[in-house]
Formats: C-alpha cells, structure tokens, sequence
C-alpha cells in the first residue's frame, strides 16, 4: 500500500478453501512427548511402507474427475508423529507424486504444494535440506516453538525424560526464517502455561518470527480462573504490541478485528474445519476423513475409517461430514452466542468428547477461554483505535482499509 499506516493482517493459506489435502501419516513415532499432545497413541511401530504410499497416490490421481477431488489445487501434507523422522520416505513420495502428476498431464501438476508441520530438532539434517533444496518452490514448512524457553519446555520434552527441546529447536529458527521468511509458528495453550503468553509472543517477535498463530487446546484440561488469568495475559500482550507499534510488522492470531461478534445461521453457516473434505492415509492403508479420526489421536472412541487403499472410500461412512455445519452441532447456547464469531471447534474432538458414535455433538471445553480471548480482543482493538485517533492516522486507516478491500474484490 502507499499509505505509512497498515495494520499487519493474518495471511491466508496457500489456495484456501480451493485445495485438497492429502495427509499421510508417515509415522506415529516422535522424538518428544508433548504434555499437551493430541496424539494419545504413538509409537515406533506404524510407518508407512512404500508400498502403501504408492498405492494411496495412484488411487487419488486415478480420480482426477471425482468431485472428491475435483479441487483446483492440491497439498500433500506430511505428519506423524514427527514427519522428518521419515525424509526418506517423504522424499521418494514427493518425487513419484511429480513425475505422476506429469506423466498423466494432471491439471495439479501446475498447483501443488508439499506442507510439513515439525518440531524443527532435526531440520538442518544433510537429509532435510536436501530435500527442501530440491522442491523449495513448492514448500510449507511450519516449526513449532511455544515461546520462551520456560514455556516452550514446560511441554515440549523428549521421550522417557524431562529435558526440554527448545535449544535443539531454536538454534534452527534462523536458517528456517532464511528459507522461509514469511513463515509463521503455531503456539499451543494449556492451563500450565497460561502465565507466560505475554512474554512468550514478545519473544518469536524478537527471533524473527512475524506471524505467531495461538491456539487454546481444545480437551477439558482448563481449570476454574484460566479464563481470568488468560485474559490478563492478552490484554498485557496487547499493551505491548501497541505501545511498541508492533501491529504494522507482527500478527498474533489472537487479536483479529471481526472476532466475537454474532453469527446467522442462514449467512454464516460453515463448519469450522475441513473434516471430511480432506483425506489422512494411515501406515495400513487405511482412510480417514482427517488424522483426528485415526485410532492414534483418540482417547475414548474406535477409529472413524472411511475405506482404504483397496476398496476405496465409502461414501455412506463419509457422508455425516458432508452435511456438518455450525449449527447442526451447536446447542441453541451456541447457535444465538452474541460472541459466536472466531469460537473455534475441532471435529474430531468433538467425536471423542461425545456421548454417543456421533459428530453432530460440539465440545464446549474452551467456552469461557474464547469469551476471555473475546474481552481482551475487543480491548485491544479499543486501544489501538485511540492510538491512530490521538496521532491523527485513524481516517488513513480506514482509507487503507477500505483500499484493500476494493483491491481484493
């Protein structure tokens, strides 16, 4: 934009909405054992054979005209566990999947992307690079670091130990930042961490980090007060970002200007995530409509599968998620929320925490975090609007914004 004034603003996935995602879950293993982890079940058993990845890619791009995959674009995502403990494998798959799209002139092969969310201990393996020299133009790679090392440590440990990952991790924040500036990291919330928000996203600030993307954990574990403490802590994180003027080169996800408003059924109706229009492969073959279903990321419920490499997808198993929306899995509490907007669900949470076999049952855990998360946004967006008033930017602002918009349309 020409105007000085511009508020840095969340950036949206690489060809959002328009993409297919195809997970494979190239191992269930992990150097660490995140306190906080969803995945209840992994192991150093379940990797994915070769064999298995063949077959589920020849299965996908055999159905180029399949309204299941008549997406405009593709992303081939990577997860385990820990995804770069298998950059052998990974990268034999990648290479099959060009020379596949190629060879049968697949409209994906102009539209691609490989996404890959690590812990980052061994990103600057011989292995890793090489791997990212060679499909560097069509790469996501995210690494998570929680912030500070006392929070970062406080969950993120090795295996059968209590020794943190943070320096194994942040000596590589460099070189990841060099590949990929615009790169941003995902920071997860528990009730243990809650005191060290504030000073944890100053910190990836201050290592280069400009987009910080936070989430509260969606399982029962807060308890009574977290939403009064995690309300402080946001509102002290948006005294320093604005005192700072860290608004114009930083984001954190936590403070977004439409956030907490109400919603209309008939006008904003989505489901919140992508369940079932996405498709997760398991080491067996198996197919779920996303890795939250696998046996490994469930705590009470069997495994969702929705076919497997042999006999295909099953469309009556698949077809409850076609059909998910807001409010078919929302209480009336939910539905007329008057601070519906930006209250997050995680479908396969959803499915664990329910009473029955079902998805249409939304989890509430996080209730009382986001009307707190709601509070200090609307604080924070206060303040900010005071600021541009008293130093005569807010109609720049707003002609920004208003530009933006027209530009976007």
């Amino acid at each position: 934009m020409d105007s000085a004034i511009n508020i840095k603003e969340r950036q949206r996935g690489w060809q959002e909405g328009m993409a297919k995602s195809i997970t494979f879950i190239v191992t269930k293993d992990c150097q660490l054992a995140c306190k906080y982890c969803y995945l209840v079940g992994k192991n150093v058993q379940e990797r994915m054979p070769w064999e298995v990845a063949k077959a589920a890619i020849d299965y996908v791009l055999d159905r180029e005209q399949d309204p299941d995959f008549a997406y405009e674009s593709v992303i081939w995502d990577f997860i385990g566990g820990e995804p770069f403990l298998e950059i052998d494998l990974i990268d034999t798959i990648c290479d099959y999947v060009k020379q596949e799209m190629f060879r049968r002139n697949h409209h994906w092969f102009n539209s691609y992307r490989f996404s890959f969310s690590t812990n980052g201990i061994n990103y600057d393996s011989e292995k890793v690079q090489h791997f990212i020299a060679k499909n560097r133009d069509h790469l996501s790679i995210g690494i998570t670091i929680d912030g500070t090392e006392r929070k970062h440590d406080l969950n993120r440990v090795y295996k059968n130990s209590e020794k943190g990952s943070y320096q194994d991790v942040v000596r590589n924040i460099p070189l990841w930042l060099k590949q990929f500036p615009n790169a941003g990291t995902k920071v997860t919330i528990s009730s243990a961490d809650i005191p060290f928000i504030c000073e944890s996203v100053m910190h990836l600030y201050e290592l280069g980090i400009h987009a910080v993307n936070i989430n509260c954990v969606f399982e029962d574990v807060w308890h009574e007060g977290d939403d009064k403490r995690f309300e402080e802590q946001l509102m002290q994180l948006a005294d320093a970002i604005i005192d700072k003027d860290l608004y114009t080169d930083f984001v954190c996800s936590f403070f977004q200007e439409r956030l907490g408003h109400p919603l209309d059924c008939f006008i904003d109706n989505q489901n919140w995530c992508g369940a079932g229009k996405m498709l997760a492969i398991d080491a067996a073959g198996n197919f779920y409509p996303c890795t939250r279903f696998a046996q490994y990321s469930l705590r009470d419920k069997e495994a969702w599968i929705i076919g497997n490499i042999h006999d295909g997808i099953d469309k009556n198993k698949l077809r409850p998620f076609l059909t998910l929306d807001r409010c078919t899995q929302s209480t009336p509490e939910c539905v007329d929320c008057e601070v519906a907007e930006g209250c997050a669900w995680c479908q396969g949470e959803n499915f664990d925490a329910a009473k029955t076999h079902t998805v249409f049952e939304r989890a509430t855990a996080i209730c009382q975090m986001h009307k707190a998360r709601v509070r200090a946004n609307n604080y924070y967006w206060n303040k900010l609007y005071r600021k541009l008033e008293l130093e005569g930017k807010r109609e720049e602002f707003e002609a920004n914004k208003r530009k933006m918009k027209t530009d976007i349309c």
